[in-house]
């Protein structure tokens, strides 16, 4: 059995604020091992539950956080970008099942640290009219090569967010939001012990448990962070402008969707 382990850091127990998402500081550098050492919970839950081969998908901003030698070498790390599928990368190797650690509210949720793929470019992101987070986009991702999401873990407003989307989906809360940049966390070595523990009973259920699953074609509606990024945005020929912010396209499936929505937000960095 083949599982994809895709780690996000905003998802991850003791981590809060921007400084310990962002490179380039003493607080990074700490959460950055954090993250392993729930990735790394995950593997290990993964084999736990019969796993045969494991990879392990670094999934936070430019795909490099996770010290490869602090990884489990049972698992197969996937670093770097650009790369197609993102956060979701590997899923085209035949995978069973695919935990989701880390994850995270999507934008303008309550959850700590909520965004959806960039938090400077996008205020909303659906597709076929329904609005969906990281978790979504990816898992519908996913489910276009047939994995279901059998795990997932963040606080509890991720949870609550998604849980209606993946009701089959095994969650562990590893922490509470109380704001934006603000919450209750449970010890590393307890979230760790938890997600361990949700991973392995999660695994020898992947086959029962259905891929999201979104028919094309799909028509993605975004909201801009600003007018700006709207204006930007639709220098791409076959986006339309559809409000001051707002904009939208259509694609013939969920990965040609996800995509280029990953493009629009390579195309961003010019205006920050």
């Amino acid at each position: 059995m083949k599982i994809l382990v895709s780690v996000d850091i905003e998802g991850v127990a003791g981590v809060y604020h921007p400084e310990q998402v962002r490179p380039g500081n003493p607080e990074y550098e700490r959460a950055r091992r954090l993250m392993a050492d729930e990735a790394n919970a995950a593997i290990a839950g993964a084999f736990d539950g019969g796993a045969t081969e494991v990879y392990v998908n670094d999934s936070h901003g430019g795909f490099r956080n996770m010290p490869p030698d602090l990884l489990d070498a049972r698992a197969q790390a996937i670093q770097g970008k650009p790369r197609y599928l993102s956060m979701v990368a590997g899923v085209e190797l035949g995978i069973d099942g695919i935990c989701m650690i880390g994850y995270h509210s999507r934008a303008q949720g309550r959850g700590i640290l909520a965004h959806t793929i960039n938090s400077f470019a996008f205020a909303r992101v659906s597709l076929n009219g329904q609005e969906l987070g990281e978790m979504g986009l990816y898992g519908a991702l996913a489910g276009a090569y047939g994995a279901p999401v059998v795990a997932a873990s963040g606080d509890d407003m991720f949870i609550a967010e998604h849980q209606p989307l993946f009701p089959h989906t095994r969650f562990v809360q590893v922490k509470r939001a109380t704001g934006a940049n603000s919450g209750i966390s449970l010890s590393p070595e307890r979230a760790c012990a938890a997600i361990r523990e949700g991973v392995a009973q999660a695994v020898p259920q992947a086959g029962g448990v259905a891929p999201l699953r979104i028919e094309g074609p799909v028509s993605v509606d975004l909201v801009a962070q600003t007018t700006a990024l709207a204006e930007l945005f639709c220098q791409w020929p076959t986006l339309e402008r559809t409000g001051g912010t707002a904009l939208r396209f259509t694609a013939p499936g969920v990965e040609a969707a996800v995509r280029m929505v990953n493009c629009l937000s390579a195309m961003s960095s010019m205006l920050r």
